[in-house]
């Protein structure tokens, strides 16, 4: 068998297994991702977007706490002042 003989048959066995291959890809790729998203969540693991909504949630808290904290602190001085006042 030649040496053409032999790159001709190759080169017709690949073109026949090429269709085949894309769909394994395929098939494979979509296995994988199910996997790895099984595996993430068994991990608890956050994806981005739910990342991103916990630090939303995260920083309006703060702002919320910080105002708190503002308001307390001038109810406390108005608290002083009519103790002063009435005194």
């Amino acid at each position: 068998m030649s040496n053409r003989n032999i790159l001709e048959e190759l080169s017709e066995q690949l073109s026949r297994l090429l269709p085949m291959a894309d769909e394994i890809r395929g098939d494979v790729r979509t296995k994988m991702e199910q996997q790895l998203k099984k595996s993430f969540e068994s991990m608890d693991i956050l994806s981005r977007e739910e990342f991103d909504a916990q630090a939303g949630s995260l920083h309006r808290a703060e702002q919320r706490i910080e105002e708190l904290e503002a308001t307390l602190a001038e109810l406390g001085q108005r608290l002083d002042e009519v103790e002063k006042s009435s005194t």
